[in-house]
């Protein structure tokens, strides 16, 4: 697929930011009180609902990215430019893209849920819509826990390949799912650097009334774990694939 940077940046754009429209929305949802979603108290019976709804942002983001490949990930163009899938003079196109999606994603998604964020007192609760944390913070552990979900994520992609393309969406869609239902549960698993980092920008940024600190310190786990694991699934899916 030869496609110019302003191509790339278009595509991982919109299929970015629908992800993260969506993905961040399903936790809005089930998080903020005084919406429909909203069960009595956070999460309570509503993980595999976050899972679903993230992993059907995954499936909408990806064909609505179908021209670029539908990365949607920086975890994902890395494991595929070690693999030798993307050549590395586009992987400035692809990040630039997914960053600038997650980020406006987060933003639309703010404005479907203000009433919710104004009538909500819980600061933590508004940054967990945005972006992920710990259950119990440990950075280097954290850091193997996105390390492993996300070479799951990438390393399975990768097998998808002599598959027909036709299922492609669906079956990462529900790899997502998956991978969340098994391996969600210590860090939220962002297992995709854009997807954390764009929206808290946007936490930081906006006018969210009543928020609290975007957590920097914890910042560079989802960034640098989801890279790590992309990478190494890259690097045996090139020996393997």
């Amino acid at each position: 697929m030869d496609l110019n940077f302003g191509e790339i940046f278009y595509w991982e754009l919109l299929g970015t930011g629908m992800l993260v429209l969506l993905g961040c929305g399903v936790v809005a949802n089930v998080i903020l009180p005084r919406n429909k979603g909203y069960m009595r108290g956070p999460l309570q019976g509503n993980w595999l609902l976050i899972n679903f709804g993230w992993g059907l942002g995954v499936f909408a983001g990806v064909y609505v990215a179908a021209e670029s490949g539908a990365h949607i990930n920086p975890a994902v163009t890395f494991g595929l430019a070690v693999e030798g899938t993307t050549e590395w003079s586009d992987v400035p196109a692809y990040l630039l893209g997914q960053m600038t999606g997650a980020f406006l994603g987060a933003v639309v998604m703010f404005l479907a849920y203000k009433l919710q964020f104004d009538a909500g007192e819980e600061p933590d609760l508004k940054l967990g819509v945005f972006s992920t944390g710990p259950e119990v913070r440990s950075y280097p552990w954290n850091f193997i826990t996105e390390v492993v979900g996300t070479f799951v994520l990438v390393f399975v992609v990768l097998s998808f390949g002599p598959h027909p393309i036709d299922i492609g969406p669906l079956a990462v869609a529900l790899l997502v799912v998956g991978i969340g239902a098994s391996l969600g549960g210590p860090t939220g698993y962002a297992i995709n650097p854009a997807r954390d980092l764009g929206p808290r920008i946007a936490h930081a940024l906006l006018p969210i009334k009543g928020k609290g600190s975007s957590d920097w310190g914890y910042s560079w786990v989802p960034i640098a774990g989801p890279i790590v694991g992309g990478v190494l699934a890259g690097l045996l899916g090139a020996a393997v694939f």
